[in-house]
C-alpha cells in the first residue's frame, strides 16, 4: 500500500540570514559571501528601532538574508546538514515542524577560504516545511486554515529529516 501523496512534507523554503550588525564595508562583504555561497543575490535587513549602547540606528542596513526554494534549497540544505554533521538538536524546532540552526563560520562551506580582509561570518538558516495544500491559507479567494490533522508536527519533521537526509535528532 503506497502512502498518501498529500501527506508527505516537503520544503517549502530555506531563509538565510546573515546579522552583521554594522553597515558599510562589512556588510558588503557579507552580501559577497551569501551570494558566493546562495549563489543568489541577498536582500538587506534594517534595524526596527535604535539601540545606543550597540551603536545601532533605526532604518540602518545591519544584516541580509535569501530565501531559497525549489531544487536550489534541497541543494543548500543539503551543504549545510553535513556541515552540523547531520546532526541537529530537538530543541530547533518549532511547534508547526520548522527548524533552524546556526552556522558559525562561512569557511566551512565548500570553495570558501578565509580571507584576513573579509573576516569570518556566521548564518541563520531557518527551514520551512510544509505538506501540499498548505496553499488555502496563502490564497486569496476563500481563504481558509489548514486543518489540524493536516498541520505538520515536531515528530512529522523529525522523520522526514531522516528519511531524506540522515539526520540525527538528539
Amino acid at each position: 500500500m503506497s502512502e498518501n501523496v498529500m501527506r508527505t512534507p516537503r520544503i517549502e523554503k530555506v531563509t538565510v540570514h546573515m546579522g552583521v550588525g554594522e553597515s558599510g564595508k562589512k556588510l558588503s562583504n557579507a552580501e559577497m559571501i551569501m551570494q558566493a555561497i546562495t549563489g543568489q543575490k541577498p536582500v538587506r535587513c534594517f534595524a526596527k528601532k535604535t539601540l545606543p549602547a550597540f551603536g545601532i540606528k533605526k532604518n540602518e542596513a545591519i544584516g541580509c538574508k535569501v530565501t531559497l526554494r525549489g531544487a536550489r534549497a534541497e541543494k543548500f540544505l543539503s551543504t549545510a546538514l553535513a556541515i552540523k554533521d547531520k546532526q541537529l538538536s530537538v530543541k530547533s524546532f518549532d511547534g508547526n515542524g520548522n527548524f533552524a540552526f546556526g552556522i558559525e563560520e562561512h569557511t566551512d562551506f565548500p570553495g570558501m577560504e578565509y580571507d584576513p580582509e573579509v573576516g569570518i561570518f556566521g548564518m541563520d538558516v531557518i527551514v520551512s516545511l510544509e505538506r501540499p495544500g498548505y496553499r488555502i491559507k496563502r490564497r486569496k479567494a476563500q481563504r481558509q486554515d489548514v486543518p489540524a490533522s493536516h498541520r505538520l508536527t515536531v515528530d512529522d519533521a523529525i522523520s522526514f529529516l531522516k528519511a531524506k537526509y540522515g539526520v540525527e535528532v538528539k
